[in-house]
Protein backbone atom coordinates (compact mmCIF):
# COMPACT_ATOMS: atom_id res chain seq x y z
CA UNK A 1 0.00 0.00 0.00
CA UNK A 2 1.51 3.40 -1.14
CA UNK A 3 -0.45 6.24 -1.14
CA UNK A 4 0.41 9.95 -0.89
CA UNK A 5 2.65 9.60 2.57
CA UNK A 6 1.53 13.75 3.44
CA UNK A 7 -3.06 13.02 4.30
CA UNK A 8 -4.20 11.95 7.80
CA UNK A 9 -6.01 9.34 5.63
CA UNK A 10 -2.88 8.06 4.49
CA UNK A 11 -1.52 8.05 7.89
CA UNK A 12 -4.34 5.73 9.33
CA UNK A 13 -3.94 3.39 6.10
CA UNK A 14 -0.85 2.96 6.95
CA UNK A 15 -1.19 2.33 10.28
CA UNK A 16 -3.17 -0.34 9.39
CA UNK A 17 -0.36 -1.83 7.07
CA UNK A 18 1.85 -2.29 9.92
CA UNK A 19 -0.43 -4.56 11.82
CA UNK A 20 -1.30 -1.46 14.83
CA UNK A 21 -4.67 -2.71 16.01
CA UNK A 22 -6.09 0.65 17.99
CA UNK A 23 -10.02 0.09 18.09
CA UNK A 24 -10.30 2.79 15.78
CA UNK A 25 -11.13 0.48 12.39
CA UNK A 26 -8.89 1.67 9.76
CA UNK A 27 -10.27 1.87 6.41
CA UNK A 28 -10.24 2.81 2.97
CA UNK A 29 -13.55 3.57 2.96
CA UNK A 30 -13.71 6.50 4.97
CA UNK A 31 -17.22 7.98 5.47
CA UNK A 32 -18.85 6.71 2.33
CA UNK A 33 -18.96 8.36 -1.34
CA UNK A 34 -19.66 12.24 -2.50
CA UNK A 35 -19.93 14.92 -0.78
CA UNK A 36 -20.47 14.91 3.26
CA UNK A 37 -24.39 15.85 3.87
CA UNK A 38 -25.04 18.11 7.45
CA UNK A 39 -28.57 16.71 7.38
CA UNK A 40 -28.19 14.26 10.76
CA UNK A 41 -24.92 15.65 11.70
CA UNK A 42 -26.40 15.84 15.60
CA UNK A 43 -27.31 12.70 15.18
CA UNK A 44 -25.22 10.06 17.25
CA UNK A 45 -25.27 6.34 16.20
CA UNK A 46 -26.16 4.08 19.21
CA UNK A 47 -23.31 2.48 21.75
CA UNK A 48 -21.48 0.10 19.40
CA UNK A 49 -22.58 -2.92 21.64
CA UNK A 50 -25.19 -3.55 24.07
CA UNK A 51 -25.76 -5.07 27.28
CA UNK A 52 -25.10 -3.75 30.77
CA UNK A 53 -21.62 -3.20 30.51
CA UNK A 54 -20.06 -1.84 33.55
CA UNK A 55 -17.85 1.43 32.97
CA UNK A 56 -14.15 1.59 32.36
CA UNK A 57 -13.07 -1.72 30.78
CA UNK A 58 -14.01 -4.82 28.29
CA UNK A 59 -15.29 -4.30 24.90
CA UNK A 60 -18.61 -5.21 26.04
CA UNK A 61 -19.21 -2.10 28.23
CA UNK A 62 -21.77 0.68 26.26
CA UNK A 63 -19.15 2.98 24.56
CA UNK A 64 -16.61 1.44 25.79
CA UNK A 65 -13.61 1.89 24.41
CA UNK A 66 -12.50 -1.60 24.68
CA UNK A 67 -8.76 -1.71 23.68
CA UNK A 68 -6.00 -4.37 25.03
CA UNK A 69 -3.98 -1.47 26.13
CA UNK A 70 -3.51 -1.55 29.77
CA UNK A 71 -4.00 2.27 30.32
CA UNK A 72 -0.56 3.01 31.96
CA UNK A 73 0.25 6.56 30.10
CA UNK A 74 3.67 6.25 31.58
CA UNK A 75 3.85 2.64 29.97
CA UNK A 76 2.69 4.31 27.21
CA UNK A 77 5.09 6.88 26.97
CA UNK A 78 7.66 5.12 26.57
CA UNK A 79 6.98 2.63 23.92
CA UNK A 80 6.31 5.57 21.96
CA UNK A 81 9.48 6.81 22.88
CA UNK A 82 10.83 3.63 21.90
CA UNK A 83 9.31 3.85 18.34
CA UNK A 84 10.74 7.73 17.79
CA UNK A 85 14.24 6.60 18.50
CA UNK A 86 14.00 3.74 16.20
CA UNK A 87 12.38 6.70 13.52
CA UNK A 88 15.15 8.70 14.45
CA UNK A 89 17.78 5.69 14.12
CA UNK A 90 17.22 2.67 11.47
CA UNK A 91 13.87 4.41 10.65
CA UNK A 92 15.96 6.99 8.69
CA UNK A 93 14.18 10.27 10.17
CA UNK A 94 16.39 11.90 12.35
CA UNK A 95 14.18 14.79 13.40
CA UNK A 96 11.44 12.85 14.01
CA UNK A 97 9.52 14.73 16.76
CA UNK A 98 9.28 13.28 20.67
CA UNK A 99 5.49 12.34 21.72
CA UNK A 100 3.46 14.62 23.00
CA UNK A 101 2.86 14.21 27.08
CA UNK A 102 -0.02 12.52 26.29
CA UNK A 103 1.97 9.57 24.73
CA UNK A 104 0.22 10.27 21.46
CA UNK A 105 2.50 11.28 18.50
CA UNK A 106 2.44 14.63 17.19
CA UNK A 107 0.59 14.13 13.82
CA UNK A 108 0.63 17.95 13.10
CA UNK A 109 4.41 17.48 13.11
CA UNK A 110 4.91 14.24 11.61
CA UNK A 111 3.04 15.51 8.54
CA UNK A 112 4.93 18.57 8.17
CA UNK A 113 8.30 16.77 8.37
CA UNK A 114 7.36 14.01 5.58
CA UNK A 115 6.66 16.82 3.23
CA UNK A 116 10.53 18.04 3.68
CA UNK A 117 13.35 16.09 0.92
CA UNK A 118 14.47 13.37 2.62
CA UNK A 119 12.05 12.79 5.35
CA UNK A 120 8.77 11.31 3.27
CA UNK A 121 9.51 7.99 5.29
CA UNK A 122 8.40 9.89 8.52
CA UNK A 123 4.86 9.11 8.31
CA UNK A 124 5.26 5.75 6.93
CA UNK A 125 7.14 3.98 9.80
CA UNK A 126 10.14 4.40 8.60
CA UNK A 127 12.00 2.94 5.69
CA UNK A 128 9.99 -0.46 4.22
CA UNK A 129 7.67 0.05 7.44
CA UNK A 130 10.96 -1.28 9.57
CA UNK A 131 9.71 0.86 12.66
CA UNK A 132 5.88 -1.16 12.38
CA UNK A 133 6.83 -3.52 15.72
CA UNK A 134 7.70 -0.43 17.79
CA UNK A 135 4.53 1.14 16.79
CA UNK A 136 2.09 -1.89 17.24
CA UNK A 137 4.13 -2.26 20.79
CA UNK A 138 2.76 1.37 21.65
CA UNK A 139 -0.54 1.01 20.19
CA UNK A 140 -1.41 -2.02 22.83
CA UNK A 141 -0.49 0.07 25.33
CA UNK A 142 -2.42 2.93 24.26
CA UNK A 143 -4.78 4.08 26.87
CA UNK A 144 -8.64 3.06 26.64
CA UNK A 145 -10.95 5.68 25.56
CA UNK A 146 -15.06 5.90 24.87
CA UNK A 147 -15.72 4.90 21.43
CA UNK A 148 -18.77 7.49 21.41
CA UNK A 149 -17.08 10.11 22.34
CA UNK A 150 -13.99 9.23 19.84
CA UNK A 151 -17.30 9.17 17.20
CA UNK A 152 -18.31 12.59 18.11
CA UNK A 153 -15.07 14.05 18.43
CA UNK A 154 -14.74 13.29 14.56
CA UNK A 155 -18.18 14.22 14.05
CA UNK A 156 -17.65 18.01 15.13
CA UNK A 157 -13.67 17.94 13.24
CA UNK A 158 -15.86 17.05 10.33
CA UNK A 159 -18.59 19.69 10.46
CA UNK A 160 -16.33 22.03 11.36
CA UNK A 161 -13.98 21.10 8.10
CA UNK A 162 -16.77 21.86 6.09
CA UNK A 163 -18.02 25.19 7.29
CA UNK A 164 -14.73 26.40 6.80
CA UNK A 165 -14.23 25.59 3.15
CA UNK A 166 -13.66 21.73 2.90
CA UNK A 167 -17.14 20.67 1.48
CA UNK A 168 -16.26 16.88 0.76
CA UNK A 169 -14.28 16.45 3.75
CA UNK A 170 -17.11 13.19 5.04
CA UNK A 171 -18.05 12.68 8.32
CA UNK A 172 -17.41 9.28 10.15
CA UNK A 173 -18.87 6.20 10.57
CA UNK A 174 -19.28 3.67 13.40
CA UNK A 175 -19.21 -0.31 12.24
CA UNK A 176 -19.06 -3.34 14.28
CA UNK A 177 -18.31 -1.23 17.16
CA UNK A 178 -15.45 0.44 15.99
CA UNK A 179 -15.17 4.30 14.43
CA UNK A 180 -14.15 4.55 10.85
CA UNK A 181 -12.64 8.26 10.37
CA UNK A 182 -14.15 10.57 7.87
CA UNK A 183 -11.95 12.73 5.65
CA UNK A 184 -11.00 12.40 1.84
CA UNK A 185 -14.20 10.92 0.15
CA UNK A 186 -11.62 8.93 -1.87
CA UNK A 187 -8.34 7.76 -0.22
CA UNK A 188 -7.28 5.73 -2.97
CA UNK A 189 -7.65 8.30 -5.46
CA UNK A 190 -7.70 11.62 -3.38
CA UNK A 191 -10.05 14.63 -4.10
CA UNK A 192 -8.56 17.00 -0.70
CA UNK A 193 -5.71 19.47 -1.62
CA UNK A 194 -3.99 18.76 2.05
CA UNK A 195 -1.21 21.40 0.56
CA UNK A 196 -3.51 24.31 0.02
CA UNK A 197 -3.98 27.23 2.12
CA UNK A 198 -7.68 26.57 2.32
CA UNK A 199 -7.30 22.89 3.18
CA UNK A 200 -4.51 23.79 6.29
CA UNK A 201 -6.46 26.96 7.46
CA UNK A 202 -9.64 24.53 7.87
CA UNK A 203 -7.27 22.39 9.54
CA UNK A 204 -5.91 25.29 12.43
CA UNK A 205 -9.71 26.09 12.60
CA UNK A 206 -10.76 22.70 13.65
CA UNK A 207 -8.15 21.14 15.42
CA UNK A 208 -9.39 21.76 18.60
CA UNK A 209 -12.26 19.42 17.90
CA UNK A 210 -10.33 16.66 17.97
CA UNK A 211 -10.10 14.73 20.87
CA UNK A 212 -5.84 14.18 22.14
CA UNK A 213 -4.54 11.12 19.33
CA UNK A 214 -7.00 11.26 16.63
CA UNK A 215 -5.28 14.12 15.01
CA UNK A 216 -3.45 10.92 13.20
CA UNK A 217 -6.80 9.43 12.39
CA UNK A 218 -8.26 11.95 10.57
Amino acid sequence: MNPRTTTRTTARLRLAALAVLPVLAVSTACGGDGEAKDEGIASVPDSPSSGSGSSGSGSSGSGSAGKSGTGDKGAFYDAQMAYVQCMRGKGGVKDFPDPKLSGYLDWTKIDELAQRPGNEEASKGGRNGVCGKEMSEAMKLEPKRDVQKEYESMLAHAKCMRENGVSKFTNPTMSGGNVIPGGDPNPASPQLDVRSPAYKQATQACKDKLLDGLDGMQ
